[in-house]
Formats: structure tokens, C-alpha cells, sequence
């Protein structure tokens, strides 16, 4: 860790006397809510209901929530102050069927919180409600802003709307957690610069005027244009870009023919790009549809490439991860901070660090005592380790506390 900052002593020295005597009365309040969440999940631009139970949560603690104009997220300021920091929360779900068999598990028939999203929000509220109490006491040193984003598993992603309502306007400073279940519970996984990597969607339909399998040189070999475009595309990424940048392009899927006689007319490609650098990003869609045309055209076939950029990658800034690094300590002691390592998933948290400074951090999630194999993000089957949502509590509180002193 190179950057630290120094928590300051005195009656602003954190949040350990609200966090404290708040944790000891409301923790079980903290796995309710996220068992709440995880039981009545929404997707992304369709959460109603979510925003509806945090808004009635906050004002039920004299706090003032702001819905944001397309009516789900929401954002809520708490103290006042020159200086004024953010904290951010995903609240939306994955189209996917909980795998589960535990009480809270969804109601809702395939759509499933499988990437942590429940644990982020119950989290951010916990923390929204004991900076209120250090806010009420006069001993919070700034405003705190809470964001509760919707849509954060769309491209180009919610916080794209956040920003657009004005959810940065004066604000400095900005951070996040993430859920990390390879990391265990009071472990904190911290990286300056990139933590995250940007990733695009590329469409690629050919097409062709078909034929018998007999004459494939009368007509256009389309599956045979298709196979050059599955392998030779991305093998031709590895040498055309620059390999610190670790470009890379994989293929989910393909459409193309119904008969094993039959040249079809047309066949799709769609596949992911995901680099680890923000100039890559910049230059990665030209260079997709470039090495796209070279490969198809000797087949003959006509290629329409539909390429849709995501996100940028999510680059920590160093003096937000010096006071991470600080919150960290201060949320479970010395060994809590972590090395994260930078993940090829994309996140649109990175759309706020193109305006402010701030950083996101892995809350490990793991059960110390799991030996079995863990419970990855995105599967039906994940799950969390309840006790890290107290850790996660303490680490946005203290953090919020460091940013604003």
C-alpha cells in the first residue's frame, strides 16, 4: 500500500461509538433487510419495490430520500458541510433462477440477487443510518451521500442515470464495496488502479446466398465463415494488440443452419470483449471490426458487425484506497486489508471515477469455516456469509469518516 491517510483523533476521529452501539442493536435488522431483498429480487431499471422499501426504511429514520426521475434508485444526503462524499449501492438482480434451498430464497420465478447486490444495499443502509446518529450528534464532519443505483447489470449501466440527476453535484469524493466470495469474512481486498476490466458486446451476422454442401464453390461456405471468424479473431487480437493490455474475445454463442446438407444463408456470432486498460478500451472497437472485415472477406461472405461499448475498466485512485486501506483496519483490524487481484468483470461504478476520485474494495463473503469449493458471483447457487455484512458497515462508516476529515 503506498498512499495511507491517517484517521484523525478527537470527536471526529470515526465512527466507532455510533457503530458500535448501533451494530449491537440492529444487526439482526441488517440480515433481515437482505434476506427481504434476496426474497423479492427486480431486475435492472425495474426496481420499484426496492426503492420503495429503502425509501420508507430512511424516512422512517428522519431522513429525507430523493428518487431519481425514472423512479427506481434513489439518493439520500445525510449532515451538512463544505465537503461532501458518496457512497454507492447496487440494488438490482440477475435474470437467473435461485439455485438455493434456504428460507429467503427468491419469490420471484428466475430472477435471483446472484451477484451480491442485496448484501451491497442492506450494507449501504446500515451505514446510512449510523452516520444519521454521529450527524445528529453533531460529529459528523461533512455530508455524506448515499447512492442507491439502480441497473448496474445493464450496459451502459444506471450510474449513467445517477450522474445525469445530478448524483455527483458537490461531491469529492466517491466509494463502493463489492462482494468477493474467494476472500473470507473480515477480509478486505484493496487495489490501486485498475480493479476491474471494461467490457463490450460485438454482434457479428454473415450472410450468403446459401447452397447444397455438395457445390460449396458455387456459393458461400457460411459455417466455414463463421469457424475462421470464431478462431481467428481473437487468436488475431493476441498480435495485433498490445499484450499488456490483455484484450480478450470470446464467443457465447452462434445461430446458424437447421440441415447437415444445407449451406445456410446467414449465421450469428455474439461474444464478449473485455481489455484491462482504459486506452485499450478506446481504440478496442475499431480494431474488433477491422480484424472482423480482414477474416471474412476472402470468404466471400458479407459481415455486419454490431459492436456495443459497456463499461470503461474501474481505476482506484490512490489516496481512496490509502483511506480504505485506514477504514479497513479500522472495521476488523490490522490483517483486514487484502491484495484484490483485477477482475475481467465489468462495472459501471467506473462511470463516477470519470468525474471524481474514489476507489471500490472486495468484501470477502466467505465463511471462514468453508472448506468446499466457493460459491462464485453470477452462479444460482451464491451465497454469502451473513457476519460480513456488520464488516461491511463499519468499512463504508469509517471510510465516509476518513474521506470527510
Amino acid at each position: 500500500m503506498t498512499a495511507h491517510l491517517a484517521v484523525p483523533t478527537g470527536p471526529v476521529a470515526g465512527a466507532a461509538p455510533w457503530l458500535d452501539a448501533w451494530l449491537s442493536r440492529h444487526e439482526p435488522d441488517l440480515v433481515t433487510l437482505r434476506r427481504t431483498l434476496h426474497a423479492r429480487p427486480e431486475l435492472s431499471g425495474e426496481e420499484r419495490a426496492t426503492t420503495a422499501l429503502l425509501a420508507g426504511r430512511l424516512r422512517r429514520a428522519g431522513l429525507v430520500p430523493r428518487v431519481l426521475p425514472g423512479g427506481t434508485g434513489l439518493t439520500c444526503d445525510i449532515g451538512t458541510g463544505q465537503r461532501t462524499v458518496a457512497l454507492r449501492a447496487d440494488i438490482d438482480a440477475l435474470p437467473l433462477v435461485d439455485g438455493k434451498h434456504v428460507p429467503y430464497r427468491s419469490t420471484v420465478e428466475g430472477v435471483c440477487h446472484a451477484c451480491g447486490h442485496d448484501a451491497h444495499t442492506a450494507i449501504l443502509v446500515g451505514a446510512g443510518l449510523v452516520l444519521a446518529r454521529a450527524a445528529a450528534a453533531g460529529a459528523l464532519p461533512g455530508r455524506v451521500r448515499l447512492v442507491f443505483q439502480p441497473a448496474e447489470e445493464t450496459v451502459p449501466g444506471g450510474a449513467v442515470a445517477v450522474i445525469a440527476a445530478g448524483g455527483l453535484q458537490e461531491v469529492e469524493r466517491i466509494f463502493a464495496i463489492h462482494c468477493d466470495p474467494r476472500l473470507p469474512t473480515g477480509r478486505i481486498g484493496l487495489r490501486v488502479g485498475p480493479i476491474t476490466a471494461a467490457g463490450d458486446s460485438v454482434k457479428v451476422r454473415l450472410t450468403g446466398p446459401g447452397g447444397h454442401t455438395a457445390r460449396p464453390h458455387l456459393t458461400v461456405d457460411l459455417v466455414y465463415a463463421l469457424g475462421k471468424v470464431i478462431t481467428q479473431v481473437p487468436g488475431l487480437l493476441s498480435r495485433r494488440a498490445d499484450p499488456r493490455d490483455g484484450v480478450s474475445l470470446v464467443w457465447g454463442a452462434v445461430e446458424s443452419g437447421i440441415a447437415a446438407n444445407t449451406i445456410p444463408q446467414q449465421g450469428v456470432l455474439h461474444g464478449t470483449v473485455r481489455m484491462l486498460r482504459r486506452e485499450a478500451w478506446d481504440g478496442a472497437e475499431d480494431l474488433v471490426r477491422r480484424l472482423i472485415e480482414e477474416v471474412v472477406a476472402p470468404t466471400g461472405a458479407k459481415a455486419e458487425v454490431r459492436y456495443v461499448r459497456g463499461v470503461p475498466p474501474v481505476v482506484n485512485e490512490q489516496v481512496s484506497v490509502g483511506m480504505l486501506h485506514e477504514a479497513s483496519v479500522a472495521a476488523a483490524g490490522p490483517g483486514a486489508p487484502d491484495s484484490a487481484e483485477q477482475s475481467l468483470g465489468g462495472e459501471d461504478f467506473a462511470w463516477y471515477l470519470d468525474h471524481v476520485p474514489g476507489a471500490m474494495a472486495r468484501l470477502g463473503v466467505r465463511a471462514a469455516e468453508d472448506t468446499g469449493p466457493y460459491l462464485d458471483l453470477h452462479q444460482p447457487t451464491f451465497d454469502i456469509d451473513e457476519r460480513a455484512l456488520a464488516v461491511g458497515v463499519r468499512l463504508l462508516a469509517n471510510v465516509a469518516f476518513a474521506a470527510l476529515a
